[in-house]
C-alpha cells in the first residue's frame, strides 16, 4: 500500500510499504477515507523524537471503512464507516475502567522507554514511535486498529467525512479542555491558540454555557474563523498586552479558566527532553496563561509536551492559588457524544479542513500546515 513516511528531519515521502495484517483477535483493518494533519506531528517531522525511524508511517487522526475484522470484534462489521480515536487503549486495565483511556497500561509497544521518560507507560497513538505507541500511522491506504471495539466508533449517516474526522482527536481534545477546566455557565474562558484544537475548545466552552470565550492568536485568518464559525471573541496578541486585556474583559479579575492549546514548538532547542533526550522547552503560552488567570482559577495545558520546560512560574501558581491540570484526550469517553452533537448540527467542524489533497501530495500538505501558509488550519488527505 501507499503511505506517508518520515525520511529524516523535515523530509517526507509517499512510498510503498507492506499492507497491515490482523495480529490479534481484537484487531481490525480500516481502509482510510480521510486522514488529517495535527500539530502534534510537527515535532516528529522536525526530528525531535529520537525513537522515530526512517520509513515510519505518520498520522493519527482518521476515518475509514472496515475491510477486515478479528474473531473477537463484536461492535463492527465489514463496510462500516468508523472514526477511530487517535489514542490506543485496551479498555480493560484499571485506568481504562476509570475512564482514563489516555493512561492505559497496554497501549504502547515500548513500555520500558515510556517508564524511563515518565515513570509509567501511557496509551499509544497512531503514527508515533514506541514510547508513544509504536503503531503504524493513518496517512496510508489501510490501518491496523488494535482493540477495535474500544477505539473505533460507527459514524451516523448524516455526518459527513469532513465533519466526522475531527471526532478522532481534535474535538475530544477540545472537550477535554473544558472538562479539566470544569467550565460551567457564567464562566469567562480564555484559549491560547486558534488552530483546530483551540477553536474546538472554545466551541465546547460555549456549548457548556460559558458566558464569554476569548481566543488568543496572532494569525488573521484563524481569528476570523474564531469569530465567524465558533462565535467566540478573537484577541490578537500582536497588538495588545494579553493579560491586561483579559482582565479588562473580565471585570478586572482575569478569566476563570485559561486553556493552552499551542503545544511545544516544532523547532529545537532539544530532542525529547529529560531521559529521552536533552534540553528544555519554553512554554510561552502556558506562562502567559498562568499570569493571566484569575486568582483561584484553573489553567489547563492541552498542547503536546514530552519532557521538561524551563521558566515555569511556579510561584505564581502557588501564590494565586491556581489549579493546573493536563492530560491527553480520553476520546473513547466522548466520541459517541460528539458524533451525536455533529449529527444534530450542534458541532460543526468542516471549516477546519481548509485543504484537501490526495495522499500523493501529503508532503505538500504538511509544508502548508507547518508554515500556516495559504490559510491552512488542517490539511486532510484522501488515499
Amino acid at each position: 500500500m501507499r503511505a506517508l513516511c518520515w525520511e529524516g528531519a523535515d523530509a517526507l515521502a509517499v512510498r510503498q510499504v507492506p499492507d497491515p495484517e490482523l495480529r490479534n483477535t481484537q484487531d481490525m483493518i480500516v481502509r482510510v477515507r480521510r486522514s488529517a494533519t495535527c500539530g502534534a506531528d510537527l515535532p516528529l517531522l522536525a526530528g525531535r523524537t529520537p525513537y522515530l525511524a526512517a520509513g515510519d508511517v505518520l498520522g493519527h487522526e482518521f476515518l475509514g471503512e472496515v475491510v477486515e475484522v478479528g474473531p473477537e470484534v463484536r461492535r463492527h462489521r465489514v463496510a462500516d464507516r468508523v472514526v477511530v480515536c487517535s489514542g490506543i487503549a485496551c479498555g480493560a486495565c484499571w485506568f481504562c475502567r476509570q475512564g482514563l483511556f489516555a493512561c492505559c497500561d497496554n497501549g504502547t509497544t515500548d513500555a520500558a522507554a515510556a517508564e524511563s521518560a515518565w515513570g509509567q507507560p501511557t496509551a499509544g497513538c497512531y503514527g508515533h514511535p514506541g514510547p508513544l505507541g509504536g503503531f503504524g500511522g493513518s496517512h496510508a491506504e489501510y490501518v491496523r486498529v488494535p482493540y477495535a471495539d474500544v477505539g473505533a466508533f460507527t459514524v451516523p449517516d448524516e455526518v459527513s467525512d469532513d465533519r466526522a474526522v475531527f471526532a478522532s482527536d481534535a474535538a475530544p481534545t477540545g472537550w477535554l479542555g473544558t472538562e479539566l477546566g470544569e467550565v460551567t455557565p457564567g464562566d469567562v474562558v480564555a484559549v491560547w491558540g486558534a488552530g483546530a484544537v483551540g477553536q474546538l475548545t472554545a466551541g465546547a466552552a460555549l456549548l457548556r454555557g460559558a458566558d464569554q470565550v476569548i481566543v488568543v492568536d496572532g494569525h488573521d485568518d484563524r481569528l476570523r474563523m474564531v469569530e465567524r464559525h465558533v462565535g467566540a471573541e478573537p484577541l490578537d496578541y500582536r497588538y495588545v498586552d494579553v493579560p491586561a486585556e483579559l482582565r479588562e474583559r473580565s471585570g478586572g479579575r482575569g478569566p476563570d479558566v485559561c486553556v493552552e492549546a499551542v503545544g511545544m514548538p516544532a523547532e529545537p532547542p532539544g530532542l525529547l527532553a529529560g531521559r529521552l533526550g536533552g534540553g528544555t522547552d519554553r512554554p510561552l503560552a502556558v506562562r502567559e496563561a498562568v499570569h493571566a488567570c484569575r486568582k483561584g482559577g484553573t489553567v489547563v495545558v492541552l498542547g503536546t509536551w514530552t519532557g521538561f520546560v524551563d521558566t515555569f512560574p511556579l510561584g505564581a501558581v502557588m501564590n494565586k492559588g491556581l489549579t493546573v491540570r493536563s492530560a491527553r484526550q480520553h476520546g473513547q469517553r466522548w466520541i459517541p457524544m460528539l458524533l451525536d452533537r455533529m449529527a444534530r448540527d450542534e458541532l460543526r467542524t468542516e471549516h477546519l479542513a481548509t485543504h484537501h489533497l490526495p495522499l500523493e501530495r501529503a508532503p505538500d500538505g504538511y509544508a502548508l500546515f507547518r508554515d500556516r501558509a495559504d490559510g491552512c488550519v488542517r490539511a486532510v488527505f484522501s488515499p
